[in-house]
C-alpha cells in the first residue's frame, strides 16, 4: 500500500482525540464511488485477522484505490502507523423503509488501553441524507469506556450527531466511539464500508508535528460537548489528555492541570 506526505496536522489529532472522529468529507471521487456502491451491494470476500494492510486487497478493488488515495493514507499512517494490520472489514447496508435502528453502542468487548488505539475506517460511497439514517455518533464518547451495547437503551443524548454527507466522505473513527447505525426512510438503500485496524508500531508522533504547541492544540483538547455535566467533562478531559501524552511522548503536557494534579506524588520525589 502506498504511502503519503499527506499527514494529518497536529491539530486535526488533537481534534480526533477529543471527538473520537475525523471527518474527510468527500474526498473520494465519483468513479471509485461508483464501483464501490456495486461491490458493495455483491458483498466483499473475507480478510483474514492480521493481513497487513499492504497486502489485504488486491489492487483491482475500490478498496484498494480507496486506500491509496493520498488524503486517505496519510491520515490513516497519521493514526495507526505506516503497516497496519487488517482486524476485519464489513458491509453495512441499510434497505429502505427498513422501519428499525441500530442500538447504541460501541464496538467490540471492553477496552482499556491507555497508549494504543484501533482505528475505523468507515466509507461513504453516496450522498447521506437526513431521511436515510446516517450513522449516529456521541462526540467525545470514545474514552467513556462501555462493553458493547450496555448503553442500548440509551435513546438519545445531548450533542449527538446523525451523520449526512456528500458522496465519497470518509469518517475515520477512534474504536470506543458510542454509535449506531439510524433507519433509513427514503427509497433508497444506504451504503456504509467499515474497515477496523490494528497499529503494529508505537502510535507516538505519527503525523505532522511542525504546529504541535500551536494553541489550537490545547483548544481542541479542551473541548466539551454538551451530554457532559461538569464532573463527567473533568473525567473526559483527564482521560484525553492520557492519551494525548501517550501519542506525543510528552509526559508533562496538560489541560488545567487535570493529570499534573492526580499524578503529584511527592513522597516519591527524590530527598537528594
Amino acid at each position: 500500500m502506498p504511502t503519503s506526505k499527506h499527514l494529518l496536522t497536529s491539530v486535526q489529532v488533537a481534534r480526533f482525540v477529543a471527538q473520537g472522529f475525523l471527518r474527510l468529507d468527500g474526498v473520494v471521487p465519483p468513479e471509485i464511488n461508483e464501483r464501490a456502491v456495486a461491490a458493495l451491494d455483491q458483498g466483499l470476500p473475507h480478510v483474514s485477522y492480521g493481513t497487513p494492510l499492504s497486502t489485504a486487497f488486491a489492487p483491482d478493488t475500490f478498496v484498494h484505490e480507496l486506500l491509496a488515495l493520498p488524503v486517505v493514507a496519510g491520515a490513516v499512517e497519521s493514526l495507526v502507523g505506516p503497516e497496519p494490520t487488517v482486524d476485519h472489514h464489513a458491509v453495512h447496508i441499510r434497505e429502505p423503509h427498513e422501519g428499525h435502528a441500530q442500538d447504541l453502542h460501541a464496538d467490540a468487548i471492553i477496552d482499556v488501553r491507555p497508549d494504543a488505539f484501533d482505528l475505523q475506517l468507515m466509507y461513504y460511497p453516496h450522498e447521506v441524507t437526513a431521511g436515510m439514517g446516517g450513522t449516529l455518533s456521541v462526540p467525545g464518547s470514545h474514552l467513556r469506556r462501555v462493553n458493547e451495547t450496555d448503553i442500548g437503551r440509551v435513546q438519545n443524548l445531548r450533542g449527538q450527531t446523525r451523520l449526512t454527507c456528500e458522496a465519497g466522505t470518509v469518517v475515520l473513527v477512534h474504536h470506543g466511539i458510542w454509535h449506531s447505525g439510524r433507519r433509513n426512510d427514503t427509497d433508497h438503500r444506504r451504503h456504509m464500508y467499515k474497515l477496523r485496524l490494528n497499529p503494529t508500531v508505537p502510535q507516538v508522533r505519527l503525523w505532522d508535528t511542525s504546529d504541535l504547541h500551536a494553541p489550537a492544540v490545547a483548544a481542541e483538547l479542551g473541548t466539551g460537548f454538551p451530554w457532559y455535566e461538569q464532573a463527567t467533562a473533568r473525567l473526559e478531559i483527564y482521560n484525553r489528555v492520557l492519551l494525548w501524552r501517550a501519542l506525543t511522548g510528552d509526559d508533562l503536557v496538560d489541560v488545567d492541570h487535570w493529570v499534573t494534579r492526580v499524578t503529584n506524588r511527592p513522597t516519591q520525589r527524590s530527598q537528594a
